[in-house]
């Protein structure tokens, strides 16, 4: 809901937008091209209403895969330009090639350029007008906290970094610190409603993590602006809708309070279903890692000079631990001085074994853990006892990571970046417990199709 003069999109809104209008716009392009020049490669009529269909599904699964549905990067011409230009070249070649369920290809092979260049034009000219008129600044999110001076400066700046259409205009203080800021303005619980009519604001996040910080007056306030249709809600909430993490910084205290884990988790039909995909991707993976062998085994004797795999000791479901089995990306010998985590540019990592790791084929023989039961396809990253023992005692809820089998990918290992400070690991955490408190067919079909981005990308670690 929007306040009056103050138009908005939420997160959802402008990814459901960005998928619809692709859709619509390349169907409208080519529509309008066979009209005019008697195209006759792709039409659009009741007769033909599978090709279109077939073009949709590419189309949004392609977008998907290419981060053309990242709104950090949606917003940014140069980078939109490049994964349009992906996403078109993959979609159009796939089109091509099941013909059952599209057009057989035309006598006058030039049609397909034509095909090909309507579609990027198409996205192009959408996509210029979403960042020209979606993103820009008369449709930003325009918010209120109210919260403790020690917190409001870091919560302020989590939210702004997680959506760029997100902007806190300034806070109520509820902590007796006066806190010096450059961007944000302080305001007063009595004018409370003054504030909202002539700053527009569209949303009030409520960032307290003590109840008793609530004053009877303030509450008062925000029933009556609720009733008025301002949305009010609690941080903790649009944190986790914006990032897709849980802020474990700001909810030491109240634990079962924020972690009603997902009903998946006991879904005896979910787990049934994730267990044999499990399975059948497992089988598949290393089927693919059989095909490649004569390169892999090359490279290796090449590149590592030494033992092809390697086992390893890793934590997994409820702390049982299990051997790891990966394809060696290391030196010989590579922690005689003991056991330490790899760093961005590690020097015990071989050139070779830089490539496995970036396109992860280093992690295939991990389908044997699969198929074995000790890890599943998607879940936590499994770690090593000496670090989990260590990390346990520093970090809140970290083992809470062991309430599901660890994987092979997962929502941490696509979303968070490199490294290993205990910033770094917070972060991977945050990741890990939102995956634990939301899991579901949904999420972890996005985490595939984020896998598949990551491996195009040469994201791996």
């Amino acid at each position: 809901m929007t306040q009056k003069g103050n138009i908005h999109f939420e997160i959802s809104e402008r990814k459901i937008l960005l998928r619809i209008f692709d859709i619509i716009s390349v169907l409208l392009l080519l529509y309008g091209i066979g009209q005019v020049f008697n195209f006759d490669y792709f039409k659009i009529n009741s007769e033909h209403w599978v090709w279109s269909i077939v073009l949709a599904l590419y189309l949004t699964v392609f977008a998907t895969i290419f981060e053309l549905y990242n709104l950090q990067k949606a917003s940014k011409l140069e980078v939109v330009v490049q994964n349009i230009i992906l996403t078109s070249s993959v979609t159009v070649l796939f089109y091509l090639l099941t013909p059952f369920y599209t057009p057989t290809l035309p006598e006058n092979r030039l049609q397909i350029v034509y095909f090909y260049l309507a579609v990027n034009l198409a996205l192009f000219v959408w996509r210029y007008a979403y960042i020209t008129f979606i993103s820009a600044p008369r449709f930003f999110k325009r918010v209120l906290l109210i919260g403790n001076s020690e917190d409001i400066e870091w919560v302020a700046n989590s939210l702004e970094k997680s959506d760029p259409n997100y902007r806190a205009i300034g806070y109520i203080n509820t902590g007796t610190k006066k806190i010096i800021t450059d961007t944000l303005v302080e305001f007063d619980t009595l004018s409370i409603s003054e504030t909202i009519e002539k700053y527009t604001i569209s949303e009030i996040v409520v960032a307290l993590s003590k109840t008793e910080e609530m004053t009877v007056l303030l509450n008062n306030k925000l029933i009556a602006l609720l009733e008025k249709g301002v949305p009010i809600k609690e941080y903790t909430q649009v944190y986790e809708e914006l990032t897709r993490k849980v802020p474990i910084q700001f909810i030491a205290e109240d634990f079962y309070r924020y972690f009603p884990f997902s009903r998946s988790n006991q879904n005896k039909l979910y787990l049934f279903f994730h267990r044999l995909m499990d399975l059948v991707l497992s089988i598949v993976g290393l089927l693919f890692g059989i095909l490649i062998s004569p390169c892999i085994i090359i490279g290796n004797l090449l590149g590592n000079r030494g033992p092809l795999f390697y086992k390893q000791v890793r934590v997994g479901k409820n702390g049982e631990n299990f051997k790891i089995y990966k394809l060696r990306s290391m030196v010989i010998d590579a922690e005689k001085d003991g056991a330490r985590y790899a760093e961005k540019k590690d020097t015990r990592v071989t050139t070779f074994g830089r490539f496995l790791r970036r396109t992860r084929i280093d992690e295939i023989p991990q389908f044997i853990n699969v198929i074995k039961g000790d890890m599943s396809l998607i879940g936590p990253r499994p770690e090593r006892p000496v670090f989990v023992e260590t990390l346990s005692k520093k970090i809140p809820f970290y083992e809470i990571r062991h309430l599901v089998k660890p994987g092979v990918t997962g929502w941490a290992q696509v979303n968070a970046k490199y490294g290993m400070t205990q910033e770094d690991i917070m972060e991977k955490l945050q990741y890990d417990l939102y995956y634990i408190k939301h899991r579901s067919f949904f999420l972890d079909s996005k985490i595939i199709l984020k896998t598949l981005s990551t491996i195009i990308f040469f994201r791996g670690q």
